[in-house]
């Protein structure tokens, strides 16, 4: 057979279960996240690899490893997919059907506000979405998206990996806060060396806060002694708000805490804590009329919220 005409021969059913089986990694796997039989998924993996006349996956023992030339095949149905849900969507009145991965900081603090807004303005021109959120740190985000299992992330920081197209969003300040009742919080006895010394309560290594902390208070303080590490920020906040410890978070969770005095920001001996927030997109990622009209949402914002929160930083007490 000519291979100009083998795409006839593609059915969706095959290239659902090619998608399976390399998320899952095996037929039996695959099998189960279809709610179809292993023999049946067997089949259809056997007939797209007989229409292509190529080999998808290396196969070592029970389990199955996408090869090259499945690994160039993956994005590319993925996007196809796109493209049929994109047309799904449009017999329903341009539903969309997002998902969209963020970073811890994000999805719980600057997320919310936004997403009521994005839904009333979709109900209002009578469009309507439908958004699945991911919750993870910025390592995490990355893998869904370059697994595409999410159609957008939103990340703390930036990323250089070239299947990656990353757009700075907005700006975030991270404030150095302490109990009020910890020792650190008194006028003037939060210097370099007793920040140093300090029990510090971090996020994890692969979270955008703690690359903050890493790259931009360690050199300018020297080691830091690390008392607790969480994988939560409001975890965090709320020990230090205990009394125990000092910790470096986004002004979005500690901001009205020190507005209120339930925390105190100790960081005045340190150089103003930056960073981007960034979206994140892969490179072979179709921009469906419903993503767009979502990153459209997130790009109105951009300026407004650079303005607001660089010209305004917070109002605290250093």
């Amino acid at each position: 057979m000519n291979r100009d005409t083998l795409h006839h021969n593609l059915t969706l059913r095959q290239l659902s279960v090619f998608v399976a089986v390399a998320k899952t990694g095996s037929t039996t796997s695959a099998a189960q996240y279809l709610a179809m039989s292993q023999s049946a998924v067997s089949s259809a993996l056997s007939e797209l690899e007989n229409a292509l006349s190529e080999q998808l996956f290396d196969r070592r023992g029970r389990k199955l490893f996408l090869n090259d030339f499945g690994r160039l095949l993956l994005p590319r149905v993925r996007t196809l997919f796109d493209h049929v849900n994109d047309i799904v969507s449009a017999g329903r009145d341009a539903a969309a059907m997002l998902r969209v991965s963020a970073s811890t900081t994000i999805s719980n603090y600057l997320l919310p506000p936004f997403l009521a807004r994005y839904h009333k303005t979709q109900a209002e021109t009578g469009i309507g979405s439908t958004v699945t959120l991911l919750v993870g740190n910025t390592h995490e985000v990355l893998d869904a998206v370059r697994n595409f299992d999410a159609d957008v992330g939103l990340i703390e920081g930036s990323c250089t990996v070239d299947e990656f197209i990353v757009e700075h969003w907005i700006d975030d300040e991270l404030l150095v806060v302490a109990g009020p009742d910890h020792p650190l919080a008194r006028p003037g006895a939060a210097t370099r060396e007793a920040l140093r010394q300090a029990d510090w309560l971090v996020r994890e290594s692969d979270s955008g806060t703690r690359e903050v902390l890493d790259a931009q208070v360690a050199p300018v303080l020297g080691p830091l002694h690390i008392a607790l590490e969480l994988a939560n920020s409001e975890a965090i906040r709320r020990t230090v708000m205990a009394g125990y410890g000092i910790c470096c978070l986004s002004s979005h969770v500690v901001g009205p805490d020190v507005a209120s005095g339930a925390l105190v920001n100790i960081g005045g001996v340190l150089p103003r804590l930056l960073r981007p927030f960034s979206i994140v997109l892969h490179k072979d990622k179709l921009p469906t009329r419903g993503l767009a009209a979502f990153l459209a949402h997130l790009r109105a914002v951009h300026d407004n919220a650079n303005a607001r929160r660089l010209d305004n930083p917070p109002d605290v007490a250093i």
